[in-house]
C-alpha cells in the first residue's frame, strides 16, 4: 500500500516547493506499475516446493512459507491480467496466518483433496475453511458460473482502478 500512496507524498512535497509541480504524475506512474506487478507476486510459490500430507511448503519472494493444509481458513481466487490472458492464483491462508499463492497443477491437487477433507470433517462438527465460490469452481469442487462471474468483476475492477488511479494521479499532478 505504500508504494500506491507514495504519489500523495509527493503531492505533499509539491505543494511545499521541495519537488517539482509533476512528480506526483511520475511517481504516481511508476507506482502504478510497480505495485500491480508486486503486489500480486508477493506470495505466489516458486520452486522449490516441497509437499507433505499436512503441509505444502514454497519459496517466495518473501521468503520460504508452509502452509498446514489440515488447518485451512480461508481460500479465494486473485486473478489478474497480461498479455497471455488471465494468471490465476488461489491464495491460501491457514489459521496460524501464513498465506501462500498457489499456482501449480501439483499444489492445486493438494489443495483441492484438503478441501474435500475439511468438508467431509465438517459432518462431525469440524469448522470447514471459508472458500470462495470462485475458488471453488477454479479447483473443480462446485459448478456453475461462479468462474466467469469472477473474471468479469476482477476485469472491470481492475480496469475502472487503474484509470482511476491514473485520472487521481494526473489531477494530483496539476494537469
Amino acid at each position: 500500500m505504500a508504494v500506491l500512496l507514495l504519489p500523495l507524498a509527493g503531492y505533499g512535497l509539491a505543494r511545499t516547493g521541495a519537488v517539482p509541480e509533476g512528480t506526483p504524475i511520475v511517481l504516481g506512474l511508476l507506482c502504478a506499475i510497480i505495485g500491480f506487478l508486486l503486489l500480486t507476486e508477493l506470495c505466489e510459490e516458486r520452486a522449490p516446493f516441497r509437499h507433505s500430507s499436512s503441509h505444502l511448503t514454497a519459496h517466495t519472494l518473501t521468503g520460504e512459507r508452509s502452509v498446514d493444509l489440515n488447518r485451512i481458513a480461508t481460500v479465494r481466487l486473485l486473478t489478474t491480467f497480461s498479455y497471455g490472458g488471465a494468471h490465476r492464483t488461489l491464495v491460501v491462508c491457514d489459521v496460524h496466518g501464513v498465506r501462500l499463492g498457489i499456482t501449480t497443477k501439483r499444489s492445486r491437487g493438494k489443495l483441492r483433496r484438503a478441501i474435500e477433507k475439511a468438508d467431509a470433517n465438517a459432518a462431525r462438527g469440524v469448522p470447514r475453511p471459508r472458500v470462495s465460490r470462485a475458488a471453488r469452481a477454479y479447483l473443480g469442487l462446485a459448478p456453475g458460473r461462479g468462474l466467469v462471474v469472477h473474471t468479469t468483476l476482477a476485469f472491470l475492477l481492475t480496469t475502472v482502478s487503474g484509470c482511476l488511479y491514473v485520472v487521481g494521479a494526473l489531477r494530483l499532478g496539476g494537469s
